[in-house]
């Protein structure tokens, strides 16, 4: 009954990261942290371990739900890979500071960044993007499927500097970096939504494997935990791909707010006891 827990979180993580660019570990994380007094399985999981088998686990949902948009010609490599720039390193700093946090401190500054994700998806859906020069800096464009072309774009630093910020709670928090990383792009970048969501999928594939190594040499992976999250995530990955393509995801995103700041409360009180 453990194993099929686990397996289930692993895919409602992975549908909810790969149809919102979020990378599934702002679900898996909390998620580990709340059963694991109510699951043997999980019996003395310490944040830690949550987060490194988290980021393992998200490796997966990254390379399925980006080979997914592949297919749907929506993932930026050229921009992915100027924003791993900086996002790679920031996860690998944030995982190597993740380690000095106890118990306490964490669930209050996980609760409050998960607080900050719900304010920023509100914001996200309720403000049109910032206009700004885009014949400046990196530029890019994209034909929507009605004709339409849209331009974006951001200078390169300024990209690297924000992805590092990215990789950075990435690698501290486990949750892949997408909650902050899809809302820049869409707002500050001016990438159309569907774009900004499936480049994030493929940068946080990247930044993963950089901050899972490092949780990995640290002893903050549980392969057993890993193994029965995977599968679900993989598929979870795709699903949220698919749904992406076809569904809005106004009452998602809205559901998904409700449940960061349910969450996000619980864990700082708990953080405070």
């Amino acid at each position: 009954m453990d194993l099929i827990i686990l397996f289930l979180v692993g895919l409602i993580g992975g549908t909810v990261g790969s149809l919102l660019g979020l990378g599934g570990g702002i679900i898996v994380v909390p998620a580990l942290l709340f059963l694991s007094p109510y699951l043997p399985i999980l019996k003395d999981i310490t944040p830690q371990v949550a987060v490194g088998t988290s980021l393992v686990v998200i490796i997966f949902t990254g390379l399925s739900s980006t080979l997914a948009y592949m297919k749907y010609k929506k993932v930026d490599y050229k921009s992915g890979l100027i924003l791993f720039i900086g996002s790679g390193p920031g996860a690998f700093v944030g995982a190597w500071v993740n380690k000095s946090l106890n118990n306490q401190s964490f669930s209050v500054y996980f609760g409050l960044f998960m607080i900050f994700c719900s304010i920023l998806l509100l914001l996200n859906e309720r403000m049109k993007p910032r206009r700004k020069d885009v014949t400046k800096g990196y530029i890019r464009k994209f034909t929507d499927h009605q004709g339409v072309e849209h331009a974006y774009g951001f200078h390169p630093m300024v990209g690297i500097v924000v992805a590092f910020s990215v990789g950075f709670l990435s690698g501290l928090f486990g949750i892949g970096g997408g909650s902050l990383m899809v809302p820049a792009m869409i707002m500050l970048f001016l990438f159309p939504p569907h774009i900004a969501v499936a480049t994030s999928m493929f940068i946080i594939f990247l930044s993963s494997i950089v901050s899972s190594i490092t949780h990995i040499s640290l002893g903050h992976v549980n392969w057993l935990y890993a193994l029965c999250l995977i599968p679900g995530a993989w598929f979870g990955g795709k699903w949220g791909a698919k749904i992406n393509q076809r569904l809005k995801s106004k009452q998602i995103v809205l559901l998904l707010r409700i449940i960061l700041i349910i969450v996000g409360i619980r864990l700082i009180f708990q953080g405070l006891e």
